[in-house]
């Protein structure tokens, strides 16, 4: 199995913490260079550091996902004076929780804006050196709502979605050039998100923490949270040239929790 990524350059979008940040240390491991896309700067500074082979010249954009375009300005500018691009991990945080009668209009348009005009801002410009290269990857971090929503998520269901139809059809589009996108729906996974998920429906609920965590647990067949590099193994794999002839799929990485095929 060739999963080796030396001498490909990977994008990795909210790549500060989470399933970001561990998506970005495994594909390093497997020997990409890596430029890391978020806001944070000192954040950014601190997790290029940490990345492993740092002979690989690891590097960041900061930009903020809520001025798309803020993030195409600053995009173009690091492709012009950085060579190549092979890999693209679009991933950022998903939308606040409540029902979607509930949401205001505003809220739609901000999760519009950075998970669906985000992408295809990222997309748009890495695309280009992806079919000069004859390589391309790009992965959309989603969630298994795209496969059946979730209750208290609304706008991130709508969302969800819109960004799953858009990948499929990325990947129509673009399979001839040696480009495959596909999207990877994490389920319930250890990460600053999920606490948030389960500190709220504790407080709906009116239960501890550790109740609303061993309820969700109980409806996951391995009876457990996934670690954000688990998720990431996945996103490596599909990243890699062993994955050359997948394309246009959507992978859960739920441990089970899905009851759709």
């Amino acid at each position: 199995m060739d999963l080796d990524l030396t001498g490909k350059h990977a994008f990795v979008c909210g790549g500060t913490q989470g399933i970001g940040k561990a998506s970005a240390v495994q594909l390093a491991t497997l020997g990409a260079k890596i430029t890391l896309v978020a806001r944070s700067e000192d954040r950014l500074r601190e997790v290029v550091k940490q990345l492993p082979n740092a002979s690989q010249n690891h590097d960041y954009v900061q930009a903020d996902f809520d001025s798309p375009k803020e993030l195409k300005e600053k995009i173009q500018t690091y492709i012009s004076e950085n060579a190549g691009a092979h890999i693209l991990i679009n991933n950022t945080g998903g939308p606040p929780g409540g029902k979607a009668i509930d949401a205001d209009l505003e809220a739609f348009r901000i999760a519009f804006n950075r998970h669906l005009i985000c992408n295809q801002i990222m997309a748009q410009t890495l695309v280009p050196l992806m079919i000069s290269s004859g390589y391309g990857r790009i992965i959309n971090i989603i969630s298994t709502s795209v496969k059946s929503p979730l209750d208290g998520l609304g706008v991130s269901n709508t969302i969800r979605g819109g960004v799953a139809n858009w990948a499929k059809t990325l990947a129509n589009e673009l399979g001839e050039h040696g480009i495959t996108v596909n999207n990877v729906l994490p389920g319930a996974t250890a990460t600053v998100r999920l606490e948030s998920i389960i500190k709220n429906k504790a407080e709906k609920l009116s239960a501890s923490i550790e109740q609303v965590s061993q309820a969700m647990m109980k409806e996951i067949p391995a009876a457990r949270f996934a670690n954000a590099s688990e998720i990431a193994d996945a996103v490596a794999f599909l990243a890699s040239p062993s994955a050359a002839y997948i394309n246009g799929i959507n992978l859960p990485v739920d441990g089970g929790r899905l009851s759709c095929l």
